[in-house]
């Protein structure tokens, strides 16, 4: 074999394409870590926030407090398609750094219900 052959065997290692975004799994993992201890909390104080009226019954309650109650549970039941759709879309978009913005996006999207949740969870008002 010449030795012409042989130099083209020992080339570097592949590298990514150019047009390849190489930070594109940085927002996503992110939203997937915080979603892994937003979600359930969400989805536990959501589910306990009825417990509020206890004290009043759903008759008596305040308009204010059952307002907020039924934004809670629309927000676990929609939020939860919301957050759903938001995360698996930003794993999904193609990885080149011109789909980077709307990938972090759509990450922080995906973050959005859980946390209004919890905020409107923690600040009931007081029947």
């Amino acid at each position: 074999m010449s030795a012409q052959h042989w130099s083209h065997g020992a080339t570097a290692a592949p590298t990514a394409p150019a047009d390849r975004d190489r930070h594109a799994w940085v927002a996503p993992t992110v939203a997937t870590v915080l979603l892994l201890f937003l979600a359930p909390a969400a989805l536990l104080f959501g589910g306990l926030s009825a417990m509020a009226t206890d004290s009043c019954g759903p008759d008596d309650c305040p308009d204010a407090l059952m307002t907020q109650l039924t934004v809670i549970y629309s927000t676990l039941t929609f939020g939860g398609i919301v957050t759903l759709g938001a995360w698996l879309a930003s794993w999904v978009l193609p990885w080149m750094p011109r789909w980077s913005g709307w990938r972090s996006g759509l990450a922080a999207l995906a973050l959005l219900p859980p946390v209004l949740v919890l905020l409107l969870v923690f600040s009931l008002p007081m029947p």
